[in-house]
């Protein structure tokens, strides 16, 4: 266990934990809702710090990340635990573990461990992803700070709940993020996430201001969050934010506690792409649909294909000195 940096002590051993906007406030011997945090005699702990349940060496464009490093891997790694109860979670076997089953499972790895993994995998970053990572925000600095000193990126796959204070915190060890924008009303949040809205809009907001490297990704599931208004809602948003911010519109499959909802249609997710470059986004993307062209990017000013892509397989690339090949446009990527 490891104490928590985020959190308030309050009267008769409570404390309220900061980390995310769910602000739990914790009875002496109890837990906050990512089931991870204890709060013992008045002083909140991390249950997880140290101990990995996963860690893989992904694509970078599995985050997905686009416009980050394209071609490039990373070492991906996760704790058990989350603070969203997400109906329809792919991850649902950890990341509610400790809610669920009263369970903390993982294997030691301190940060220096993780890092020289990343290297001698030849990793260009470390990605905290599969749960939530706000839930191991105090690890995942300590391994971010590591990273840093040996010339690797941070990169944060996140529900985007965290404190402002958190964010303004750690912005100088989180270089780019996936932020899930997983759906666009309040009743959304509140009835498949156990969440709301308005936070994880405004931690959008305050990466782009801070400079962090921002992609959003929308599951769309049929009936859920697949209406038009849903879907312009969420692009005109992203708009608001940059019209270069890269929106991922995935396809849904059945999973965890939503096995009664069929998969999304592929027109449907083709539909949002649409919708999305209507409203003036310059990359939308569609997700779970292996060989459409909605994979691929393109030049926003002349059309033309940028960088081509089969899943999370990268073919050839368009771009010189961040510009298009084709056309000398400016084109939002980072390498």
């Amino acid at each position: 266990m490891k104490e928590a940096s985020w959190y308030k002590k309050l009267s008769e051993d409570r404390v309220r934990c900061d980390l995310c906007n769910h602000h739990c406030v914790i009875d002496n011997g109890k837990r906050g809702i990512c089931g991870v945090r204890e709060n013992k005699n008045g002083i909140l702990s991390s249950l997880v710090y140290g101990k990995i349940i996963a860690s893989n060496v992904d694509p970078i464009e599995k985050k997905p990340l686009f416009h980050f490093h394209p071609g490039s891997y990373s070492m991906s790694i996760a704790t058990v635990g989350c603070n969203f109860k997400c109906t329809h979670c792919q991850n649902s076997d950890i990341s509610q573990m400790p809610a669920e089953n009263k369970r903390i499972m993982g294997q030691d790895a301190p940060p220096e461990a993780i890092v020289r993994a990343a290297v001698q995998n030849d990793c260009a970053s470390i990605s905290y992803t599969y749960t939530e990572p706000t839930i191991f925000m105090e690890y995942a600095v300590d391994v971010a700070k590591i990273a840093k000193d040996k010339g690797l990126k941070n990169v944060y796959v996140t529900n985007g709940y965290m404190t402002e204070e958190v964010l303004n915190d750690v912005y100088p060890y989180m270089d780019a993020a996936n932020v899930d924008l997983k759906g666009f009303t309040e009743e959304h949040y509140q009835k498949i996430c156990g969440a709301r809205l308005k936070p994880v809009l405004e931690s959008i907001k305050l990466m782009k201001k801070l400079g962090v490297w921002v992609e959003i990704t929308t599951l769309l599931i049929p009936t859920i969050n697949d209406s038009d208004d849903d879907l312009r809602g969420i692009a005109e948003f992203i708009l608001s934010v940059g019209a270069e911010t890269p929106w991922h519109v995935s396809r849904f499959h059945p999973t965890y506690r939503m096995l009664d909802i069929p998969s999304t249609p592929v027109r449907s997710v083709v539909k949002a792409r649409e919708i999305g470059l209507d409203v003036g986004l310059r990359y939308v993307y569609t997700g779970n649909i292996p060989g459409d062209n909605g994979e691929n990017t393109y030049c926003h000013n002349c059309g033309k294909t940028l960088i081509q892509r089969y899943g999370y397989n990268i073919g050839e690339i368009n771009i010189k000195d961040s510009k298009c090949a084709f056309c000398d446009a400016d084109i939002d990527i980072i390498k």
